[in-house]
């Protein structure tokens, strides 16, 4: 089975290398960029799985490499950062980050949310449906969402938790449930994660964003009666 490259943009040597030396233990091939030039310069040339992105690097930071690669590609992309502000997330978020870990992480946690990004590029790879509801068509084959008729960009966070709700109308789903289907693993708590996504998603929904209903204290739902 051909190896995930993983592309590490990071200019602290020592978490660099050991970061490294942990991925490689996973079965990963890892590429190594030092600032947010090598990185852009490294992506054009090497076929990359995903990408691991710290914010505060040299010449361009994190956001600058993030914005830029949006441009052409859809690569999963985990940011790494410092920043736990929910305002520098959601505009992460709104330039088409998939997820973030902040600093300082466990190492484990890190290795799980790179799982389940690979194994959600997979199983999008695999699956041939299309879904609608209203003004929303998704085709979980092609990658695409539909809103009255035009394609909106989702990141893969987005994309999976529209997914869901389209694929159940009617159907609340709690925090924890989209947690484990989408993270596939615990937050130990943190359930306002999803708060922060289905944000960033309802932004794109723009006159549409309320058939994205709030259970308050439980969860969300597509398109249920207030």
């Amino acid at each position: 089975m051909e190896k995930a490259v993983i592309m590490l943009v990071e200019d602290e040597e020592s978490l660099a290398s050991f970061m490294i030396t942990e991925l490689e233990l996973e079965g990963y091939e890892v590429v190594w960029a030092k600032d947010g030039r090598e990185a852009l310069e490294i992506f054009k040339d090497r076929k990359i799985t995903l990408i691991l992105l710290d914010w505060m690097l040299p010449i361009y930071d994190g956001l600058t490499v993030l914005r830029r690669i949006r441009q052409t590609s859809n690569i999963p992309i985990i940011m790494i950062t410092a920043r736990s502000q929910t305002s520098d997330i959601s505009m992460a978020l709104d330039q088409g980050l998939d997820d973030y870990i902040t600093k300082p992480f466990e190492i484990e946690e890190l290795l799980a949310r790179i799982r389940v990004a690979l194994r959600r590029l997979k199983q999008e790879k695999g699956e041939k449906h299309t879904y609608t509801f209203g003004p929303f068509e998704i085709d979980l084959l092609k990658h695409q969402f539909l809103m009255d008729g035009s394609q909106i960009h989702l990141t893969p966070k987005e994309f999976a938790l529209m997914a869901i709700l389209i694929k159940a109308p009617g159907i609340v789903h709690t925090r924890d449930e989209l947690l484990n289907e989408i993270w596939g693993y615990d937050f130990d708590g943190q359930t306002n994660t999803v708060d922060v996504y289905i944000r960033a998603l309802r932004n794109k929904l723009g006159k549409h964003r309320n058939l994205i209903k709030t259970i308050r204290g439980v969860g969300y739902v597509l398109g249920a009666k207030a």
